[in-house]
């Protein structure tokens, strides 16, 4: 009976110390083992989904440069040069490239170097005189890069003063409801081209909400229209896009405005997905 006992005394200690000796190596608690793995798995899963932005990116470059070359007969490098430049302001200003790409199409036709009225200058024909501001330091307009990037942010300033309502941002930057219509048109026909799926959600108006909470359609007016000035923006927070049978309800834009100033380009604010 005394070798009995003594026998289970001996196992349950060493059952002990094993435990100590587990616990004391840092063994996590059985719990811990599917989080980590969850974590793993988070880990790998945004590595995959950064990949695949990558991918589709280049993807659309490509696609863009081929186009150029084919359609208007941009030379290969400057073509691929247009691409980037368009791919950059694109996601840095939120608006399709297929857009910019229609903007620039009826204004330049893609000629780096054209010249219009009132000094207008390069692929997206920007008038040095009516933004003096914002080219403070922009020594050569007629580079791709640094156009389009002017190009953009001028448009995204409309955008802002418009409450988000692309349409009436374009109506500024061309002077003309035809432009604008001339321009949604041509950015289809881009879209279906470089296989931009962004294209037609970004042409539909925006809804916003005030400071104090009033919910408004961008399209509903109200909001300054800056022309050919400077920028001028509203003090809303973008809600997202509509369609036209939604939100009818809404009251219309607040009038009250305030100047953006300072710097060669705007702060890069989403307003648009």
């Amino acid at each position: 009976m005394n070798r009995l006992l003594c026998a289970l005394a001996l196992t349950l200690g060493l059952i002990q110390g094993g435990l100590a000796s587990e616990s004391a190596q840092g063994t996590p608690p059985a719990g811990q083992f599917p989080a980590g793995r969850s974590d793993t798995q988070q880990a790998s899963d945004s590595v995959t989904g950064h990949s695949a932005a990558q991918d589709n990116s280049e993807h659309l470059r490509q696609r863009m440069t081929d186009y150029l070359t084919r359609k208007f007969g941009v030379a290969r490098d400057k073509a691929e040069q247009i691409a980037k430049a368009v791919n950059a302001s694109s996601e840095k200003y939120a608006l399709p490239p297929a857009l910019l790409l229609a903007i620039i199409s009826i204004e330049s036709r893609f000629k780096e170097k054209a010249k219009g009225t009132n000094g207008a200058t390069g692929l997206m024909q920007v008038v040095p005189g009516a933004h003096r501001d914002l080219l403070r330091h922009v020594k050569d307009l007629t580079q791709p890069d640094t156009n389009i990037e002017v190009g953009s942010a001028i448009l995204y300033g409309y955008r802002r003063s418009a409450g988000g309502d692309l349409n009436a941002a374009l109506k500024s930057y061309g002077g003309s409801k035809a432009y604008a219509q001339m321009v949604s048109q041509r950015t289809k026909a881009f879209a279906g081209v470089v296989g931009d799926d962004d294209a037609d959600r970004a042409m539909l108006p925006a809804v916003f909400r005030t400071a104090s909470g009033t919910a408004f359609r961008s399209d509903q007016g109200g909001a300054c229209d800056t022309r050919w000035t400077t920028f001028c923006i509203g003090p809303v927070v973008w809600l997202g896009n509509v369609s036209s049978a939604s939100g009818s309800g809404l009251p219309a834009a607040p009038a009250t405005v305030s100047g953006l100033s300072g710097g060669l380009f705007p702060p890069p604010l989403p307003v648009s997905p």
